[in-house]
């Protein structure tokens, strides 16, 4: 007879031996909420960064309402894709956070250094880190921490 563990708040992931590890709508949703947590947080930095209005751009639109509606919608996404792929894995915290950094950074290379400027025609631009790229990578990184600190909590509620 299987045991059941106890769930305590350093499991990020209340799965046991016998609970499957599949992709689930659970886990999707709970991504995408966490990442719109996230985007939340990244917005405000971008916002104080003036960096709203070049998101908005992405829709032709040259303002920071725009780009934040832009960047919101990219955040769900990014966190739904976070939430397939780590709702699969049985974490703890320091993986969990770890993950969610990773996450981060996959996405400032796929996003800030490559698509960003590729879709804004500056193609001169691609994979260039100056100052700016470089607080893209900070902010990046902490939207990968809210959204993996909040996917957790989401996880066990959904």
């Amino acid at each position: 007879m299987c045991k059941s563990r106890r769930v305590t708040n350093f499991d990020p992931l209340p799965l046991n031996v016998n609970q499957s590890r599949a992709i689930t709508g659970k886990s999707v949703v709970a991504g995408a909420v966490a990442g719109l947590g996230g985007g939340v947080v990244f917005g405000m930095l971008m916002g104080m960064m003036g960096m709203l209005p070049m998101v908005g751009m992405l829709i032709k639109q040259d303002n920071a309402i725009a780009g934040l509606g832009v960047h919101m919608v990219i955040s769900a996404f990014i966190g739904a894709v976070y939430g397939a792929v780590v709702g699969r894995l049985a974490l703890t915290w320091v993986t969990t956070a770890i993950a969610g950094m990773a996450n981060g950074v996959v996405w400032w290379v796929l996003g800030a250094l490559i698509a960003m400027p590729l879709l804004l025609g500056m193609t001169q631009m691609v994979l260039v880190i100056e100052t700016t790229q470089w607080l893209s990578l900070m902010g990046h990184l902490i939207y990968g921490l809210v959204t993996a600190f909040l996917f957790v909590p989401l996880t066990k509620r959904l």
